[in-house]
């Protein structure tokens, strides 16, 4: 995406901080009502139950759940702090902003990080998680950072376990690298068999013209950057183009070298991205969600556990884990992104198949989902703690014998509420929905009709679907989130003239450009 001129740059900015400033009275009231709520009738608070049905001190765990600045972080801790255990929460926090999870009452603490974006901030990092476990004396530690700490968090986990009592909710070092890496993630379902887009590790221009000169015809790709590049990894383009000039001319304003190469990938006809999370323990899927997905994420609706593509996905995740060089080793996070194209004809009604275009072996967003507190959350923190080698019986969920022709797992599979309301985020949907349309409409770009309909879809959003973020029994993350994280960090951009192409309000990412 091209940089604004400055000036539109900063009005953008502060017309964001502006719309935080106008919204503050009325985000102010909706803590003050919930406040009031809980106050009069506290037994409205989800985790108020018996007594003889709180943990004891035999069976309460302190769990570490870092990334709680993230949603998916946010509700993790939420679901241990509901079934009764200690929650200890830690994240970073940049640009001066403080983290919007640290004021979550489901946290008894809360750590502040240092970024391991140097050589002396990763030994930082490793050092700071395991002084924070060995000082709470923490049971398990569930890792839910972002992309740029995954491979330090596996370098951790590995530390930890050697020198604590701690378990960790983490891949070592070679699971995660192999993982993290696009053209390694590739290699590895090509070993196992497994369907994915024709896919190119290149290092210079020649080699993405050399690739698409022998492609097969009619074939088209895509050209990602395999690190943090937020300025090219939106790029769509369909490559080859018309003609060859145009081809040539595109790749080479590309900045492709042999330290920092990129992806040529098949492009995969039909558009349909999907994306899974499940949690792993000692090689067997425990947790598993599947959701329709998009190149920016920010909403989020469960598939039916009866639907062709879920099973699908299912039994791709499970066949992965299964015939990993070493299953019972594999404790952790993993997420797919898959593309869909039109299959042939089955018993279950027209097929798709599927194709995994990338692997994140961190927590998912779209984890989410399981955010209700009853019986299906309950099952998933027990999931969890399995990895302490705890009596798993008593679980509900999906009962997954028989899926697919492996079989792979015995008994129940863990996956959210049938009913579970789909999720999104209202900082992002008021302005992709609303005000952004608003002001084209107003400015004659687009039509009354297309105005109408995505504000009948906001409202469908804000009337029956879920707030990511927000809990009445909990209001003060959503409010930090939207009235001082953000604030803070568009004005700390701003003003080191750092200008960005759009922002994920659910994991709090900044797309430069």
């Amino acid at each position: 995406m091209m940089a604004e001129p400055p000036w539109e740059d900063t009005v953008r900015c502060f017309s964001l901080i502006f719309l935080s400033l106008i919204l503050l009275p009325v985000s102010g009231l909706v803590v003050c009502i919930c406040l009031l709520v809980l106050k009069i009738a506290p037994h409205l608070q989800p985790r108020s139950r018996p007594k003889d049905e709180e943990p004891n001190e035999a069976t309460r765990r302190i769990i570490l759940v870092t990334g709680v600045g993230m949603s998916k972080g946010l509700n993790l801790a939420r679901s241990f702090y509901l079934s009764g255990h200690r929650v200890i929460g830690a994240d970073f926090e940049t640009h001066n902003a403080p983290c919007s999870g640290r004021f979550s009452r489901s946290l008894s603490t809360f750590y502040r990080l240092p970024e391991p974006n140097t050589d002396e901030g990763r030994k930082l990092y490793i050092e700071c998680l395991t002084q924070i476990i060995n000082a709470e004396k923490a049971d398990l530690w569930v890792a839910c950072s972002g992309v740029a700490s995954a491979v330090e968090d596996a370098q951790a986990k590995e530390i930890i376990e050697q020198d604590a009592k701690c378990k960790c909710i983490q891949f070592d070092v070679r699971t995660t690298s192999t993982l993290h890496e696009k053209s390694s993630f590739t290699d590895e379902c090509k070993r196992l068999g497994l369907p994915v887009p024709e896919t190119h590790e290149v290092k210079s221009q020649r080699d993405v013209l050399r690739v698409l000169s022998k492609a097969r015809s009619r074939r088209k790709f895509i050209l990602k950057p395999v690190g943090m590049d937020d300025r090219n990894r939106g790029d769509m383009t369909l490559l080859p183009l018309p003609s060859d000039a145009k081809t040539k001319d595109h790749v080479s304003q590309l900045p492709i070298t042999k330290s920092s190469p990129w992806i040529l990938q098949q492009f995969i006809p039909g558009g349909e991205e999907y994306c899974t999370h499940a949690l792993v323990v000692r090689g067997e899927v425990k947790c598993f969600v599947a959701c329709p997905s998009a190149e920016l994420l920010m909403r989020y609706e469960a598939l039916p556990h009866d639907s062709a593509l879920w099973k699908s996905m299912l039994a791709f995740t499970m066949e992965f884990v299964q015939n990993a060089p070493r299953p019972e080793a594999m404790t952790g996070h993993l997420s797919f992104d898959f593309m869909a194209s039109e299959g042939t004809p089955s018993q279950n009604g027209f097929a798709k198949n599927i194709y995994a275009i990338e692997c994140n072996p961190r927590a998912h967003t779209a984890v989410v989902l399981f955010a209700r507190h009853g019986p299906e959350m309950e099952a998933m923190v027990r999931a969890y703690l399995s990895a302490l080698q705890l009596d798993g019986k008593g679980m509900v969920g999906t009962h997954v014998d028989g899926i697919g022709s492996t079989g792979l797992l015995k008994g129940f599979l863990v996956t959210p509420p049938k009913d579970s309301r789909p999720r999104y985020w209202i900082g992002h949907d008021l302005v992709s929905l609303f005000l952004h349309p608003a002001l084209k409409w107003g400015q004659g770009l687009i039509g009354f009709r297309h105005f109408t309909a995505t504000a009948l879809e906001f409202s469908r959003h804000l009337l029956f679907w879920k707030e990511g973020t927000f809990e009445v029994w909990d209001p003060f993350p959503a409010f930090c989130l939207y009235h001082v994280v953000w604030p803070m960090m568009i004005l700390s951009a701003w003003w080191k003239k750092q200008q960005w192409s759009r922002i994920n309000v659910s994991t709090t990412k900044m797309f430069t450009c």
